[in-house]
C-alpha cells in the first residue's frame, strides 16, 4: 500500500534536481517570461523518451537518438519560438556547438535538447548561448522553467507528487508540460519533462512511461494536427533509494493524465473539454478509431463551440471512421441524458432543452453505445473557437 500527496509547484519538490529559465530576446515578452531553460541533476540520470509520430523529426529528436540506448544525462536545453525542426545536418550541427559553448559554463554529460516555436529556421546560436551564463544553475525555480517553453499556451502547466510507502519511505514525482496547438492523439503537441527520485530500474521507466502515455497524451485532441517535435522525457537520479512499481505506475499515470486534461483546457480558444467514450464496439481498435475521430472532428468541434446538441455529427464522424456500426443498435449520449436511440432518433423539445444545459458545461462526456461487442476506448477533445482562427492565422507574428 502506499499513499499519494499532491505538492505545490512542480520540479523544485524532487530532491537533486534544478531549474531555471531566462529571456534572451527571443520571444516577444518581459524579461521575466523566458525562452531558454534548463533542467539538470546532481547526479547522471536515466533517461527514456517517446517522440512525434511525424516523419519528419526535429533535429534536437535527431541529435537525442545519437546517443546510445541505455545513456544517461544530467542535463537538458530547451527553447521556445523556434522548432528547430526541417533545418537537416544543420540543425543537429547547430545542437552540438551550442554544447560545447555550454561545457564552458557548466559540466554536463550526454546533454540533450528540446525546442518548440516555427518550423524552417536554425537556431539563433547566439541569443541561445547567452543564457548559458545568465543561468543559475542552483536554482529550483520550477515556474521559471515551465514559463520558457511556452508558446501559444495562456498558462503554466507544472504538477508534482509525493509517494509515502509502507516502510516509511518516500519518493517525488513532477513535471513540467507546454501545449496548446498542433495538438492529436498520436503522441500530442507538447513537451513534458518528468523527475523523479524513486530508484526505479531503466526497464520499468521505459514500460510505464509508453503505458502513461497511452493512457494521456495519445487520447488528447486540439485540432488534429501532429507535430514535428513532440517529446516526452522521464528522467531519474534514484537518490531517494525509494521504489514501488504500482505506486510509480499510479503517480506517472496521474501526472500525464491531469497535464494532458491542462493541455486540452489550454487548446488555442478552447472553452469545453470533452471525453468521447466509445463502447460496444466490436473491439477495443474499432473503439479507438471512432472515439478518436470524434475528437479530431472539425464538425464535431465547431457543434461543440456552438452548443449545439446536433447528434447528426456524432453519428455520421462514427459511420466515416469505417468501422463496424448499425444505426438500429446505437446509442448516443450527453453525459447521463439519452440523445439518439432506435426508438428515439428525432430529439424533443425536453430533451434538447436539457442538452443544451450540458453543453453550456466547460467539461462533459459522450458516449457512443454501438451495441455490437466489448470493445471500448475513450478520447478528450475540446471545441473550435473563432480565437483558434486568429491565434494560427498570426502565428509567427
Amino acid at each position: 500500500m502506499f499513499n499519494l500527496f499532491s505538492l505545490k509547484g512542480g520540479l523544485n519538490n524532487v530532491e537533486g534536481f534544478f531549474c531555471d529559465g531566462v529571456n534572451v530576446g527571443l520571444k516577444k515578452a518581459p524579461a521575466n517570461d523566458g525562452d531558454v531553460a534548463f533542467i539538470r541533476s546532481d547526479v547522471p540520470c536515466d533517461i527514456t523518451a517517446r517522440f512525434t509520430s511525424n516523419k519528419f523529426q526535429a533535429a534536437p529528436i535527431k541529435h537525442y537518438q545519437e546517443y546510445p540506448k541505455d545513456f544517461q544525462t544530467n542535463f537538458i536545453l530547451m527553447n521556445a519560438k523556434n522548432a528547430n525542426a526541417m533545418t537537416g545536418e544543420k540543425g543537429v550541427e547547430d545542437i552540438h556547438a551550442l554544447f560545447k559553448e555550454l561545457e564552458k559554463h557548466h559540466p554536463v554529460q550526454n546533454p540533450v535538447m528540446s525546442s518548440t516555436g516555427v518550423i524552417g529556421y536554425r537556431l539563433n546560436q547566439e541569443k541561445i548561448a547567452s543564457a548559458f551564463s545568465k543561468f543559475d544553475y542552483n536554482a529550483k525555480n520550477s515556474e521559471r522553467a515551465a514559463r520558457s517553453i511556452m508558446t501559444t499556451d495562456q498558462f503554466k502547466k507544472e504538477l508534482a507528487f509525493k509517494i509515502e510507502l509502507d516502510d516509511g519511505s518516500s519518493f517525488n514525482i513532477a513535471a513540467i508540460c507546454k501545449g496548446a496547438g498542433m495538438i492529436n492523439p498520436a503522441m500530442a503537441t507538447m513537451l513534458c519533462f518528468v523527475t523523479t527520485d524513486a530508484d526505479i530500474p531503466k526497464a520499468d521507466m521505459e514500460e510505464l512511461l509508453s503505458e502513461a502515455t497511452e493512457g494521456s497524451f495519445n487520447r488528447i485532441s486540439v485540432d488534429g494536427d501532429t507535430s514535428t517535435n513532440d517529446t516526452i522525457m522521464l528522467l531519474a537520479n534514484k537518490v531517494s533509494g525509494s521504489y514501488n512499481k504500482e505506486a510509480f505506475r499510479e503517480a506517472l499515470n496521474k501526472i500525464t493524465f491531469e497535464l494532458a486534461m491542462m493541455i486540452l483546457k489550454d487548446g488555442e480558444g478552447a472553452t469545453k473539454l470533452v471525453a468521447f467514450e466509445v463502447k460496444g464496439a466490436k473491439n477495443d481498435e474499432e473503439a479507438r478509431t471512432a472515439s478518436i475521430a470524434l475528437s479530431n472532428s472539425l464538425l464535431v468541434k465547431t457543434a461543440l463551440f456552438g452548443e449545439d446538441p446536433n447528434w447528426g455529427r456524432i453519428a455520421s464522424t462514427i459511420g466515416a471512421s469505417g468501422i463496424n456500426c448499425d444505426d438500429s443498435t446505437l446509442t448516443i449520449h450527453y453525459d447521463n441524458l439519452l440523445i439518439y436511440s432506435n426508438e428515439q432518433r428525432e430529439l424533443d423539445k425536453e430533451r434538447e432543452e436539457k442538452a443544451y444545459i450540458i453543453m453550456k458545461n466547460a467539461s462533459f462526456k459522450v458516449t457512443c453505445d454501438l451495441g455490437l461487442g466489448e470493445g471500448s476506448y475513450t478520447s478528450y477533445g475540446c471545441d473550435l473557437s473563432y480565437d483558434y482562427v486568429k491565434i494560427n492565422a498570426e502565428y509567427r507574428t
